[in-house]
């Protein structure tokens, strides 16, 4: 954990409001943190080469898109070798509804976050998509109550 690197109180404060709004103008950032624009920029500069910036991103309305229903799907996978796990990996991915996959540690083998527009879709999907994908043992999907917290 050696190459961690150190941040101040600026630095923070910089990170904190580069989350809350990344097309923020340097200047009306140096204003929000108490510096001038060059020190302001110097920073933001360090902190992107250094990785900790990764980059920018607009955030997208899902409703706006037609893709309001968001359904976190568990998945257990039957395979236990290479090229069954790649295959499968390589073929969710390629699925434009899944907007998030992970694999886990454990159980669940893999973590998805699927967008689409209602429940008939999400069916079609799972149905149509999913569920059929031989290396799949074990589908269990969450539909979301209310979101307390997002991303950033």
């Amino acid at each position: 954990m050696g190459n961690e690197v150190q941040l101040d109180a600026i630095d923070r404060e910089i990170l904190f409001h580069l989350r809350q709004d990344g097309r923020l103008t340097n200047v009306e950032l140096a204003k929000r943190v108490g510096l001038t624009a060059p020190p302001c920029l110097r920073r933001v500069k360090r902190l992107e080469e250094a990785g900790v910036v990764a980059g920018y991103r607009a955030v997208i309305d899902p409703e706006a898109l037609g893709r309001g229903l968001e359904v976190l799907v568990d998945v257990e996978v039957a395979a236990t070798d290479r090229e069954t796990f790649e295959a499968f990996e390589e073929t969710v991915a390629s699925y434009e509804e899944v907007i998030e996959f992970r694999r886990l540690y454990g159980r669940p083998d893999y973590f998805l976050r699927v967008a689409v527009a209602d429940h008939a879709a999400y069916e079609a999907f799972l149905t149509g998509k999913l569920s059929g994908l031989p290396a799949v043992l074990r589908l269990e999907s969450h539909l979301t109550m209310k979101k307390i917290k997002a991303d950033g």
